[in-house]
């Protein structure tokens, strides 16, 4: 069942995080990102390559004004949050592993061009297929997060098998990622060792992890502003959480810690910071700015007065 998926799925992080940042992620991360990749690039191979698929191609890949508005910038923005893992801590936390002479311009760099492209690795490992599956039915498109399995209905079976092993992979990345900053910041705030940190959030995440997964079961019948239990949890973290906890940080960096601070940072590792009048309109003006639109727009959407 969903549920015992679950547990097994948390207490496999959970025994990662246990082991440590060196002995548990960072073995774990060595080995599962290069197999990500690998397995993103047969995928797309193969979905690009099915009859039918270069029609999934070209509407992913061309620019159709036709359907461009402003809430596809703000459902942009959104999905930017998520992608990069802004606001949720994980940056920070595995920011304050990094050695001190290596440089965060260029770990900027490597960031943004390896989601890109895993991005539109994704897209041409789903789009062509679903385009091909359907028939080049555009709105099949329109099936969000079970697009994953309504993709894997058009693979061939080991590919099925390969693009599955992909999304647990990718899910267990992140899950790792989530939990070791919430672990850390227990052990740093609190004074925590990391068993007892580890235990704690553990409990934490199979209680309301099972919530979500009875959300499509036995608790089915229990709706928050009109959503289901996961796709409430999904609104509040993504849509609301994380852009409230991006504006603070921009105005604790901007306002409080200083930009100056950050510069010296950045120095640790560069001899200059190529980057900073960016960084400072940025931090000051535009991301401040543009979370609070995001903010806004998801809670009107999720009440119903305004239409993504």
């Amino acid at each position: 069942s969903a549920e015992v998926c679950f547990a097994v799925f948390a207490a496999l992080t959970l025994t990662i995080i246990f082991a440590g940042v060196e002995n548990g992620i960072e073995r774990v991360s060595k080995f599962m990102m290069p197999v990500l990749v690998v397995l993103s690039v047969i995928i797309a191979v193969y979905s690009v390559t099915r009859p039918g698929a270069l029609e999934g191609v070209k509407y992913f890949l061309v620019p159709n004004l036709a359907h461009f508005s402003w809430m596809t910038v703000v459902a942009a923005m959104g999905q930017m949050f998520y992608s990069l893992s802004i606001a949720m801590g994980i940056l920070i936390t595995f920011g304050s592993y990094m050695k001190k002479d290596i440089s965060i311009e260029g770990s900027t760099r490597n960031v943004e061009i390896f989601d890109t492209a895993i991005a539109i690795m994704a897209g041409l490992m789903i789009i062509p297929a679903v385009f091909a599956f359907s028939g080049g039915d555009p709105d099949a498109l329109k099936a969000g997060p079970s697009l994953m399995f309504f993709d894997s209905m058009g693979l061939g079976t080991l590919i099925g098998i390969l693009f599955f092993l992909l999304v647990l992979f990718a899910a267990l990345t992140s899950s790792i990622a989530l939990t070791e900053s919430a672990v850390s910041t227990l052990q740093d705030e609190l004074g925590w060792g990391r068993k007892k940190a580890t235990a704690v959030i553990g409990a934490v995440m199979l209680g309301l992890g099972s919530l979500s997964s009875l959300g499509y079961g036995p608790l089915a019948g229990v709706k928050i502003i009109g959503m289901q239990l996961l796709d409430f949890f999904d609104f509040l973290t993504n849509s609301v959480m994380m852009p409230i906890a991006a504006i603070a940080v921009c105005l604790l960096v901007s306002r409080v810690a200083g930009v100056n601070r950050i510069e010296q940072e950045v120095l640790l590792g560069e001899h200059m910071f190529r980057r900073k009048k960016v960084f400072n309109a940025m931090i000051r003006f535009l991301c401040p700015f543009f979370a609070a639109i995001i903010l806004i727009s998801s809670v009107a959407n999720a009440f119903g007065w305004i239409s993504m």
